[in-house]
């Protein structure tokens, strides 16, 4: 079903049933979309293989099969008036069963794409293509799923980065690769699954755009936010304006909602993006993949502006108005993975949580994550000031107490 119906938070069904919002995938994401589901007057229900997923604890149902669980996905339609996902790796077969009973924000074919990095890569040459004034290109890359494919590389696309065309994220999946030789190495690595070459370029800055759409075509956007990655997984997030040059972050947001446009996309989508040195003073702008769901770059949100990305997916997948976001303070978001859970004996702790929480404009968000791991993301910090260096001055002092690094 591709049109949304309007669904009003605290009404009920033609059944007699509360308005019931679904949500396949019970991490992080569907936990927050959870929450500001419930706090607009929605019953919520979420499908997910773990008993202790953080959103199904949460939530008003929680469905625990496997996403492509028959049972379950009938369970999921019966409970519920729209459907959502909270991860790119749900089945989109799964989606599109449900799809066909329900309105599911964003479509299965939608997240199809972004489970592809070939077809993902595709898609941004052909919107780019289609604005050649404002065209944003993916770096120059090559699809490889054989062995003449691989051969066939050209040579300038060495040295760069191999990554497999699905499955990858937070840095997983990837090889940097200098010569054929270590191309060769680096896709047997990997099992000679469906992969992407992608040349190697000299990043300056990482940002990214959340934009979401609705069903009639509205398109609205929160500020560009810059990104800093460790080992692959964000870590800080800046946003204040200012913070990218005005020409580069007027084009990456035109470039976002470009991309929601051509796929007809409903929903929150977030677009990753590269600036590059090429010679000019501010550098050139270059897509490098999408997110069809809130992103971990977003959650600064939920602290720093009018509405959240969470209460925008709500938005988009029944039918609301979603009115432009407004930014109202300058904000740094810290990731906080589960090695901070564990001192330098090796010995499981609590964070000084009482610490972090005095410093002005500091907002924890846990998501009741039972087991601490190195590398689990187990919470953000959301760190709001009047000026981007108060809120980066409080940010340090975070990391001092948390012992993260500085940057």
């Amino acid at each position: 079903m591709s049109t949304t119906t309007l669904l009003l938070p605290g009404s009920t069904s033609a059944q007699g049933q509360q308005i019931t919002l679904g949500v396949m995938g019970g991490g992080q994401l569907g936990r927050m979309f959870v929450h500001a589901a419930q706090a607009m007057g929605y019953f919520t229900a979420v499908l997910d293989p773990d008993v202790a997923s953080p959103a199904g604890l949460v939530s008003h149902y929680h469905i625990q099969t496997a996403y492509d669980d028959e049972q379950g996905l009938a369970q999921l339609m019966q409970r519920c008036d729209a459907i959502t996902t909270e991860f790119e790796n749900v089945p989109a077969p799964a989606l599109m069963t449900l799809g066909a009973h329900r309105p599911v924000a964003p479509a299965a074919q939608c997240v199809a794409v972004a489970q592809d990095r070939v077809k993902e890569k595709a898609l941004f040459v052909d919107v780019a293509r289609a604005h050649p004034g404002q065209a944003v290109f993916p770096a120059p890359y090559a699809a490889i799923d054989t062995p003449e494919l691989l051969a066939a590389v050209p040579a300038d696309l060495l040295p760069g980065i191999l990554k497999t065309a699905r499955m990858g994220y937070d840095g997983k999946g990837q090889v940097r690769v200098r010569t054929r030789e270590e191309l060769a190495a680096a896709w047997d690595q990997l099992g000679r699954v469906p992969c992407v070459l992608e040349k190697m370029l000299a990043l300056t800055t990482e940002c990214s755009v959340i934009v979401a759409r609705s069903a009639n075509g509205d398109c609205v956007n929160f500020p560009v936010q810059r990104n800093l990655h460790r080992d692959g997984i964000l870590a800080v997030t800046e946003v204040f304006e200012g913070n990218l040059p005005p020409a580069l972050a007027d084009k990456a947001v035109a470039a976002a909602k470009f991309i929601a446009a051509h796929l007809g996309y409903v929903g929150v989508l977030c677009v990753e993006f590269f600036v590059v040195d090429d010679g000019s003073a501010d550098g050139a702008l270059v897509v490098n993949e999408m997110a069809p769901r809130p992103h971990n770059s977003g959650h600064y949100t939920q602290n720093a502006c009018t509405v959240s990305q969470f209460e925008l997916q709500v938005r988009a997948m029944t039918g609301l108005p979603l009115g432009q976001p407004r930014l109202h303070s300058a904000a740094t978001m810290l990731n906080l993975l589960g090695d901070l859970w564990f001192g330098a004996d090796g010995q499981q702790r609590t964070p000084a949580w009482d610490q972090v929480l005095a410093l002005p404009g500091t907002h924890l968000h846990l998501y009741g994550k039972l087991d601490a791991r190195a590398g689990r993301k187990m919470g953000h910090l959301n760190i709001t000031a009047a000026t981007p260096e108060q809120a980066r001055a409080t940010a340090l002092q975070a990391c001092a107490v948390l012992g993260l690094p500085a940057f």
